[in-house]
């Protein structure tokens, strides 16, 4: 198994090297760097490279979503997961539009955390089930309100269970949980994650999850 590479930035110290600490512990991990704010996550990342960065999203001198829309454009390679303690839907969408490939929280197990960055490196990326909940809460009262209905361009490009599944999507489930809430196979989601992506001109979920967002899917 690669060893994947590990940068951390927080503005708590405290933080940051317990991170890192437990990190280090965790098999296939190796952390090669910690920044105390967002401009020196962007230099360590343009110097050493790495796989996965984790960031915060508040920091001082620049915050973390705007140092995840530098290190974007910049290394594309590069996986950004935020790790914070704010859950608001704001930072949520801002920091997917940025570039982030995953939202957790800072109360997550040590191991899940290691998991949730060797997945990132994986291309699947990860949300914390708070995070998932809230953005499905969301959808469930603005589509029960009658307030949102996909536009009339999305049904024409979509199947209506392809739409099912990139509502799911966007909520942050993964293919399993999909599969299980529709009663299919993972390989009959991977088939319509496969084509929904196609269709709609879309690089990965997270771009998906923001189309839905932004078309009135969630």
């Amino acid at each position: 198994m690669k060893e994947v590479t590990v940068l951390i930035a927080d503005d708590q110290r405290l933080v940051r090297e317990g991170i890192a600490s437990l990190l280090s512990i965790q098999e296939g991990i190796k952390v090669i760097g910690v920044a105390e704010n967002g401009q020196e996550a962007i230099q360590l990342a343009l110097e050493l490279s790495p796989d996965v960065i984790l960031m915060d999203v508040r920091m001082p001198v620049l915050d973390g979503i705007a140092a995840t829309e530098q290190v974007r454009s910049q290394l594309q390679n590069c996986h950004v997961l935020m790790l914070t303690t704010f859950d608001d839907e704001e930072y949520i969408i801002k920091a997917m539009r940025a570039g982030a490939e995953g939202y957790l929280l800072k109360d997550i197990p040590a191991g899940d955390l290691a998991q949730a960055v060797r997945l990132a490196q994986a291309g699947i990326y990860p949300f914390s089930p708070a995070v998932a909940g809230k953005l499905a809460e969301k959808a469930g009262q603005e589509m029960g309100s009658g307030q949102v209905k996909p536009s009339p361009a999305i049904a024409a490009d979509l199947t209506e269970r392809e739409i099912e599944v990139l509502r799911w999507l966007a909520k942050g489930a993964t293919n399993r949980e999909i599969a299980e809430q529709l009663c299919v196979s993972e390989g009959t989601v991977k088939n319509h994650v496969s084509n929904i992506l196609g269709r709609l001109g879309l690089r990965d979920r997270v771009q998906a999850a923001l189309y839905a967002h932004d078309h009135g899917i969630i």
